[in-house]
């Protein structure tokens, strides 16, 4: 009986140790490719075999690992799948950065469209605690002066500052407590994807950081965004062509530009947002709060669109659909547009930094419609001073306690 049991035990330890072994064998540490992560070194290859492991493996739940203590430099990448696997995780709990300097970044065609990529994937989880460091300093200051004399022998335009890390042609991916700081453009881009879930995320760049997004969506649907701290230079999530029912929800923005839908119909494009909802959002001291931006001249819809519970500090102009946007010097006065109709707002409260706390600039050939405020409470952080409102060729209805008074919306 004793030989049995020691026998019995032997055998159990011995599948203890498979059973270890296989868990050990799914999880793909990219310092076991040979990763430095010095700072200094190029681990892009290192990332990239790593991934190339995890990604062909059949079993369950295979993991790639980037460990906490080290900080690895990439250059641009691109993780494509499809994997064997329907449930592939990211575990990033170290730091990842880019080339600090714009002419040491070795991009393909001399065009940095971005810096990080996820491609052609279904079932990816990234999470972890780590950092995301786009180091894009010397890109807001150079504006391209690396590219300068290129540009000119070849009479070509400046190429665009680089998005920090793009989600395309990809479907139920999430994406999890990460941090991310400085990006020389936009810091996540989301791209003709379906079911992307983001949240827990922080992201970070100085106020007058140049066009640094927080997350944009475009050609996507089913895309949620929920319990982030955004703090840009530009909008904190923009919402472009092509997006369909987003779901944003407990978002701390500011400082930047809020978030803003468009914007839509440049040089006379045809472009669609709808079926978005906002709710639980706090701006603190952005130029912009609830946004709808569309170009004269264009085309197509912004349409069932929502913005609740939204509580503003100091925020530049608190309400804003502008059919007239354009950060030109010049724009042409135009008779089409794109039509924007049935949003509503409702629980906004807080203060305006500008006089006019709620503006509806809209086109008078193709008129904003169906547009409803709720309950929206808005004073001015400058003192004594009582804040406004601009009706401009708009339809709608208002009810419930509305300040500033906005005479254009029938009780």
């Amino acid at each position: 009986m004793a030989k049995f049991l020691l026998i019995l035990f032997a055998s159990s330890l011995s599948a203890l140790s498979v059973q270890c072994h296989l868990r050990h064998d799914k999880a793909f540490n990219v310092l076991d490719f040979g990763a430095t992560g010095d700072g200094s070194t190029d681990d892009t290859r290192a990332f990239e075999d790593a991934w190339e492991s995890t990604c062909s493996v059949r079993d369950s739940s295979p993991t790639m690992h980037i460990p906490r203590g080290y900080i690895f430099l990439l250059q641009p990448v691109v993780f494509y799948g499809p994997c064997k696997s329907n449930l592939v995780k990211i575990v990033i709990d170290g730091t990842l950065v880019a080339p600090w300097d714009p002419s040491k970044w070795k991009c393909r065609g001399k065009k940095c469209h971005q810096w990080i990529g996820f491609s052609q994937l279904d079932g990816l989880y990234i999470s972890g605690s780590g950092t995301i460091n786009g180091q894009g300093a010397e890109w807001w200051r150079s504006r391209c002066k690396h590219e300068e004399k290129a540009s000119l022998s070849t009479n070509l335009s400046c190429p665009t500052k680089p998005t920090g890390l793009v989600i395309s042609n990809s479907n139920n991916l999430h994406i999890n407590g990460l941090t991310f700081l400085d990006s020389p453009q936009m810091h996540i881009a989301i791209e003709r994807s379906r079911w992307i879930h983001a949240s827990a995320l922080t992201i970070m760049a100085p106020r007058d950081s140049p066009n640094t997004d927080g997350i944009h969506t475009q050609h996507s649907q089913n895309v949620f965004i929920n319990h982030a701290h955004i703090q840009t230079g530009d909008d904190c999530i923009s919402i472009g062509d092509g997006s369909a029912h987003v779901h944003i929800s407990r978002i701390k923005c500011g400082p930047g530009h809020g978030i803003s839908i468009g914007s839509l119909g440049e040089n006379g494009k045809y472009e669609t947002v709808e079926h978005v909802h906002v709710s639980h959002v706090e701006f603190r001291n952005t130029s912009n709060g609830a946004r709808i931006k569309t170009w004269q001249g264009g085309k197509g819809f912004a349409r069932n669109i929502v913005f609740k519970q939204i509580k503003c500090y100091g925020v530049g102009q608190p309400i804003i659909i502008d059919q007239y946007y354009c950060d030109h010097e010049r724009c042409r006065n135009q008779t089409s547009a794109v039509e924007v109709s049935n949003v509503r707002y409702s629980g906004i409260e807080g203060t305006s930094k500008e006089e006019t706390a709620v503006r509806f600039a809209c086109s008078e050939s193709v008129p904003c419609k169906d547009i409803l405020l709720s309950d929206v409470n808005l004073g001015s952080s400058q003192g004594q001073t009582e804040t406004t409102s601009l009706c401009l060729n708009v339809q709608g209805r208002q009810r419930g306690d509305i300040s500033p008074s906005v005479p254009c919306l029938s009780h």
